[in-house]
């Protein structure tokens, strides 16, 4: 079998959204980039009812503002005016607006769809990037001159050499496991089962947050006068929920969410995904950086996923670059550091967030409804603590990377 090889500045490991992005902001700073993604991306996929939605906080919109690809999202981009949030027989709620934050949005709910395809046209714009698609990673390893990779593409064996790898390549992350990073699992007993509904009465660009005994409910506003429904059940219930006709399935759902949007009127195709929380013991290894749901994989709570990815991207890209600006070697360990040391806040900060919500308010403890109400109720009445919320969902705070205020590298 023969076997080439190939030298880059930075190898991406996987092409979904999150190392899309990184792709598209090293774009054009002077390095050699490839790209390897086992599935291949279908550019010509057409809108349609069973658009999958990503929640795309302010910050988030900055970075895309940043790579000047926002005006390009923009009319698929379904702002969000307020946030309301409640608990399922308990009294207590909590909004959040976009008045109260001086902002045009608090967030966007984007279908997957329009960011793939906005990121896949950008990447080939000018045919600097290498891709490799599908193509899977057979091996890898690293020393202080570099890391080598083994990939397979269509039965040819090829080993690509770069000084910097970057690991976006999901939960199960390979790479992470073949440089002997362990990462610390919780399941935690739930499946969230992802659809989209029409209601009867328009959504006026409210996200609904509501807590039930059997975990997170979460409508968001669509275009079409559709909303996102991520509903998340225990593990036992995963199957039968969505086994059940449209129907009984909507009247299941009405019953959960109540009727703030009359009738639920349509149900499109469902897709269910078992939620765990994975948290790796390090970002980083020797000429490695991980990102996205390599490094953190959360619940689905707060809808922060993709928006810790973004920041991920925004922070490397801007270490990496302003080392080969200053004529340092792209991948050493002064970057991968000064990388692990400025993500590490953020990534402890979003995780406990996101965590403590998910455990809080799906304790079947009866004592702990009040608590949960008077702590909604305390919220609505506090503004400094609605405002660290709202900041925390609209992904501000911490030391901010040029990316997400909207410049540029």
């Amino acid at each position: 079998m023969d076997i080439e090889m190939k030298h880059y500045d930075i190898l991406i490991i996987g092409g979904g959204m999150v190392g899309a992005t990184l792709a598209r902001a090293l774009r054009g700073q002077g390095l050699s980039i490839a790209m390897v993604e086992a599935v291949r991306f279908d550019a010509r996929a057409e809108p349609g009812y069973d658009d999958r939605a990503i929640a795309v906080a302010q910050g988030t919109r900055r970075i895309f503002d940043g790579l000047q690809l926002w005006d390009r999202l923009v009319d698929d981009a379904t702002p969000i005016h307020q946030i309301h949030v409640s608990d399922r027989g308990h009294f207590g709620f909590t909004r959040m607006t976009r008045e109260e934050e001086g902002m045009p949005a608090l967030g966007y709910v984007v279908p997957a769809r329009a960011i793939g395809q906005v990121l896949g046209e950008a990447i080939a714009q000018d045919g600097s990037i290498d891709m490799y698609c599908p193509a899977v990673m057979r091996s890898i390893s690293s020393d202080d001159g570099g890391a080598s990779v083994e990939i397979e593409q269509d039965g040819v064996m090829t080993t690509l050499a770069a000084k910097l790898v970057v690991a976006a390549d999901g939960a199960d992350s390979p790479v992470r496991e073949q440089f002997g990073i362990d990462a610390a699992t919780a399941d935690y007993h739930q499946t969230a089962i992802i659809t989209n509904i029409t209601p009867q009465l328009p959504h006026n660009n409210i996200a609904y947050e509501r807590f039930t005994d059997t975990g997170p409910l979460a409508l968001l506003p669509m275009s079409a006068q559709r909303c996102a429904v991520v509903w998340t059940v225990t593990t036992e219930q995963g199957d039968r929920v969505m086994a059940l006709p449209d129907g009984e399935f909507l009247a299941r759902l009405q019953e959960r969410f109540g009727f703030r949007l009359g009738r639920l009127q349509r149900v499109g195709r469902r897709q269910a995904w078992p939620l765990r929380l994975v948290k790796a013991r390090a970002s980083t290894g020797r000429r490695l950086a991980l990102v996205g749901n390599a490094v953190h994989t959360l619940h689905p709570i707060a809808g922060q996923g993709f928006n810790l990815g973004a920041r991920d991207v925004a922070v490397l890209a801007e270490i990496v670059v302003d080392a080969v600006r200053s004529g340092q070697d792209p991948g050493n360990a002064a970057v991968t550091e000064c990388y692990a040391s400025w993500r590490e806040a953020d990534h402890r900060r979003v995780t406990a967030f996101t965590d403590g919500l998910a455990r809080l308010f799906t304790l079947p403890l009866p004592a702990l409804g009040p608590v949960r109400g008077a702590g909604m109720l305390a919220l609505d009445l506090l503004p400094p603590a609605k405002r660290l919320l709202t900041r925390m969902t609209m992904g501000r705070g911490g030391r901010v990377p040029r990316l997400a205020r909207g410049l540029p590298l």
